[in-house]
């Protein structure tokens, strides 16, 4: 005997049709509202490894790079050797996260980049643009 014999066939298979419709618009609505960090978590893998040329990946044309001694506007091309320069004369060691978040279509992430030197309390800033998450700041604080 069938589990819900008491329903007839008809409204049993409106009960399925309507019950599927809601499990696909549930499913559907998980999936757009989840939040892609692709992006910075490609930019946290580059500041792991103290590698420029893929952070370089994600920098927007103009970027603002704060470090303990400078702060200072850069071309795209300026920043990738300024950052270069900072991650070879202080031996990157590794990077801890300590926070990312999504703040009205822009990642941040706050995090410490340990060196040879000492530790930087960082800050990475990025915004969507033409569709792509790109950093647009970038603050090294000494701890």
């Amino acid at each position: 005997m069938a589990l819900f014999s008491f329903i007839p066939a008809r409204t049993m298979s409106t009960f399925m049709q309507k019950t599927l419709f809601l499990g696909f618009l549930t499913f559907i609505f998980a999936l757009c509202s989840f939040k892609s960090f692709s992006g910075l978590d490609d930019v946290i893998s580059a500041l792991k490894a103290g590698n420029a040329q893929e952070l370089a990946k994600y920098i927007d044309d103009n970027i603002i790079i704060s470090l303990p001694d400078k702060t200072d506007s850069y071309s795209k091309a300026q920043s990738i050797v300024v950052l270069q320069d900072f991650f070879a004369n202080n031996g990157v060691k590794g990077f801890e996260l300590q926070f990312k978040g999504e703040n009205g279509g822009s990642q941040f992430c706050v995090g410490k980049l340990i060196t040879k030197s000492g530790s930087y309390r960082t800050t990475v800033f990025m915004k969507t643009k033409n569709g792509r998450q790109l950093v647009k700041e970038i603050r090294f604080r000494d701890e």
